[in-house]
């Protein structure tokens, strides 16, 4: 069993920066795939952003392109989320999802196995 914790959300002025941090436990992280995904209140689990295992690859959102970052640490187990110039619409619980091994970028939310319980982000104006 492959478990995620995620940490790093809070508060923060627009126009502000976090990092998400995802630990992963129970499986190889290194050979699993990662995204993160959010959701907003009264809105469907979007992507963000997406890596490969390698982390050689990395896909995002057309909405926080330019302004996330999605990096991993295969020696720490972990995959991160760099949230820059941050607006009011990203404010969401974050989600971080781990894929079947060896896998590529992976965008839909089916194709992942596993979750972590997610972590407010709240951006004021």
């Amino acid at each position: 069993q492959v478990q995620l914790v995620e940490s790093g959300g809070g508060l923060v002025q627009a126009g502000g920066s976090l990092r998400l941090s995802c630990a992963v436990s129970g499986r190889t992280f290194s050979s699993l795939p990662m995204g993160w995904f959010r959701q907003a209140p009264g809105k469907e689990r979007e992507l963000v952003a997406a890596i490969t295992y390698s982390g050689a690859r990395t896909d995002y959102a057309d909405s926080v392109q330019g302004r996330f970052t999605i990096s991993r640490d295969n020696a720490k187990n972990t995959v991160y989320l760099q949230l820059n110039s941050l607006r009011p619409e990203d404010t969401a619980v974050y989600y971080c999802a781990a894929g079947p091994s060896y896998g590529t970028i992976i965008r839909a939310q089916n194709e992942y196995n596993y979750w972590g319980q997610g972590t407010q982000v709240t951006v004021s104006s």
